[in-house]
């Protein structure tokens, strides 16, 4: 039979000098705690911080009301231009390209500009198109107005165009 003898705990080993890690003060940057926010200076009550989860929570909602804000404010900034029927009254030959003389309303309320887009019948745009950017026209106005287009050659043809609303 073996006996067994008692051990002694051993010594603990050396103690480590290392400092806890810390960081700023969220308001004077005094070093504190990695779960502190506020030094004992900018909290001397030692109230509760604010949770993450309240902070993010927060600046949540402030990017949602500032989306929400620039789409309402786009919207008001368009309100009541257009729409803009249009018609193609003439096309010629230009140099390397086509004259295109358009004729466009501005049905709407307020003063816009449009882009409208051009092409031809019978290839109805898969291929090719080209864009036109109309000068400003008041409301309820009709204006005629000239562009030179190179995406169709220099031949003629038969074209249609289509003006969006912004």
């Amino acid at each position: 039979m073996t006996s067994i003898s008692p051990t002694t705990p051993s010594a603990p080993g050396p103690v480590s000098s290392r400092p806890e890690p810390t960081h700023g003060c969220a308001r004077c940057g005094a070093p504190v705690g990695p779960t502190i926010g506020l030094c004992e200076r900018c909290n001397p009550l030692g109230l509760r911080d604010s949770a993450s989860s309240q902070v993010h929570g927060t600046v949540f909602i402030a990017i949602v009301v500032a989306v929400i804000g620039l789409a309402l404010l786009a919207r008001f900034s368009i309100a009541g231009i257009g729409p803009f029927p249009a018609v193609i009254e003439s096309v010629s030959t230009a140099g390397t390209g086509l004259a295109i003389s358009l004729t466009v309303t501005n049905e709407g309320t307020a003063t816009g500009q449009t882009t409208c887009r051009v092409v031809d019948r019978a290839d109805r745009g898969i291929s090719r198109s080209s864009f036109i950017l109309s000068p400003p026209i008041e409301p309820g106005q009709t204006i005629t107005f000239s562009a030179v287009v190179t995406e169709f050659g220099s031949e003629p043809r038969d074209l249609a165009a289509t003006c969006r609303t912004p």
